[in-house]
């Protein structure tokens, strides 16, 4: 048994995509697609290695749920909400499901918060044309939120989001939610697919691509640009597969058949920027390094700097007896005067939990929201400062307001690391 996309009727729809979401307004760009709707077959050749028996396979069964949402959302327009500083994974997972989406007519935009900051986010987006917009808090005050009927969260859990309390509060139903990450709340949504064990929500799509969701075909650019990008955000996640599992590797080998070496070798020979390279040299020279782990508070970072620090993290997790790395610092989002503490850790040391490490030395809000979480050797986490947001002008005040900061941080972290020293010495 499998799915196809063998469906008699087409018609022509067209769609506007956006291929760089970091220029404020652009052109949109009317291309032509066509409508082609999945069904149902009990027969049938080209299996996917993932779809054997029906009644056992999880892939088989999460897609065939998947495909009856969107016949039960045909026509609508849904936002696909990413966490503010998309990843490979989620970017080049979200384009996938706008691809699958487009063959029920239901028209999809891609949007995010944040920025893209990473060199090789920003040569991904570019070099693909992957169809994702910055939305900011003001442009959603812009937009006319009655004209979506329905929302998607793909590789996050609205956690990450600063979209979201927004679109929830303009009543759009939570239609889909698709992510790699552990559970981090009750989910009220239509249909829900979350792996933990999986190590990239790109080889949960693959999977609905060899089920059939969508048939992906060599001679459209299109569709090699997205597996491109599948397969980077595949890569990416599984640390250039070297923690990947049976399910990642069939993924791969998939998606090796459409894949454009060439256009992921580009995207993956981005240069890292000056900035980038001054908050690495921060890390080096403020880090502590105990029982193997090595922890680097870096100061103030602009907003557009952000994914510095995992790129930081990346780099002292290499460093000769340090199996774990934790860098954070004060991102400043200078138009809406917001600042937020944002950290990323890595390990190779495979009995660490990083999802488990951080909710236990972060802990959750008022709300009940963890601050961050993981999956396997990476993890991250946002800590809101609220009302010392923001007035940096006066130096020694920011100078101090870090060193608070830098304390509390060093403290909850190395109470886990050091459970029986005080890392806070009084004098």
């Amino acid at each position: 048994m499998q799915l196809n996309s063998s469906f008699k009727q087409s018609k022509r729809l067209s769609l506007t995509t956006e291929p760089n979401p970091d220029d404020g307004e652009i052109d949109q760009e009317v291309i032509e697609v066509p409508f082609t709707r999945p069904s149902l077959s009990s027969t049938g050749e080209g299996m996917g290695v993932y779809i054997g028996q029906r009644s056992n396979s999880l892939a088989f069964q999460k897609s065939e749920e998947l495909q009856k949402n969107f016949l039960t959302h045909q026509h609508e327009r849904q936002l696909i909400i990413l966490q503010d500083f998309p990843d490979p994974d989620a970017l080049s997972c979200a384009w996938t499901y706008q691809l699958i989406a487009q063959q029920y007519d239901i028209k999809c935009e891609i949007i995010y918060a944040g920025t893209l900051s990473h060199q090789e986010n920003i040569a991904l987006v570019k070099l693909t044309g992957l169809p994702a917009q910055r939305w900011t808090l003001q442009t959603l005050k812009s937009k006319d939120l009655s004209s979506y009927q329905g929302f998607v969260l793909i590789d996050n859990q609205g956690t990450t989001s600063q979209l979201l309390s927004s679109v929830q509060q303009a009543g759009i139903p939570l239609i889909a939610v698709i992510d790699h990450h552990s559970l981090q709340a009750e989910l009220k949504s239509e249909f829900v697919d979350v792996r933990p064990y999986v190590r990239a929500t790109a080889t949960i799509f693959t999977q609905y691509l060899q089920a059939g969701l969508l048939t992906l075909d060599s001679s459209i650019g299109q569709h090699v640009k997205c597996a491109t990008a599948l397969m980077h955000g595949l890569r990416s996640d599984t640390n250039r597969l070297m923690q990947a599992q049976e399910d990642d590797f069939m993924a791969a080998a998939y998606l090796s058949r459409f894949y454009d070496a060439q256009l992921l070798n580009a995207i993956l020979q981005a240069n890292r920027s000056k900035r980038v390279m001054d908050v690495i040299e921060r890390s080096l020279k403020n880090r502590i390094v105990q029982n193997n782990f090595s922890i680097a508070g870096v100061g103030y970072l602009r907003y557009d700097d952000r994914d510095a620090i995992p790129q930081a993290a990346d780099f002292l997790v290499t460093e000769e007896n340090v199996h774990t790395a934790v860098v954070y610092g004060i991102v400043h989002d200078e138009d809406d005067e917001l600042e937020v503490v944002i950290g990323s850790l890595r390990t190779t040391k495979l009995t660490l939990d990083p999802d488990e490490f951080i909710k236990e030395a972060f802990g959750q809000d008022s709300t009940g929201r963890f601050f961050g979480g993981g999956r396997t050797s990476a993890g991250g986490f946002e800590i809101p400062m609220g009302f010392l947001s923001g007035s940096n002008e006066n130096s020694a005040y920011a100078k101090m307001k870090w060193e608070v900061y830098d304390s509390q941080i060093k403290q909850k972290l190395l109470r886990l690391v050091n459970p029986k020293d005080n890392p806070i010495q009084s004098e």
